[in-house]
């Protein structure tokens, strides 16, 4: 059994195809980054949705924010809360539908891709900080 990114040949993946410049903006900008992983805590039923609990690296924490948007396994989710090392978002039945995240089950490890407007004001933030401005 061939492993590769943490996942195994022939394993289900969620692909989407890239935005042209010309297309309608509809949801979040994933870049397809992997900026670490985290661990599925819980999965629990809310209603006709699931929410899910994850557990992500001390490190990226500065990045995630409520009613922000984060990356899953490709799969870019707005987040619901956001506690010192776990964030909660919803899943709603399409995305349980159209994605591998009805296999998913607790303990699981997931890839995760911080905002990328989150990412550019850090930069931005640095630069102004290194030039005395």
């Amino acid at each position: 059994m061939k492993v590769t990114a943490g996942f195994v040949t022939g394993a289900v993946i969620n692909l989407e195809k890239s935005l042209r410049l010309s297309d309608r903006l509809d949801g979040h900008l994933v870049s397809g980054h992997v900026d670490g992983s985290g661990e599925i805590m819980t999965i629990e039923p809310v209603d006709a949705n699931h929410e899910i609990t994850i557990r992500f690296p001390v490190d990226l924490g500065r990045y995630i924010a409520r009613k922000g948007s984060i990356t899953v396994n490709g799969v870019s989710l707005t987040v619901n809360a956001v506690t010192m090392e776990t964030f909660s978002a919803n899943l709603i039945p399409h995305t349980l539908t159209m994605t591998n995240f009805n296999a998913l089950k607790v303990g699981d490890r997931v890839n995760l891709e911080i905002d990328l407007l989150a990412r550019y004001i850090e930069r931005l933030l640095q630069d102004s900080r290194n030039s005395g401005v």
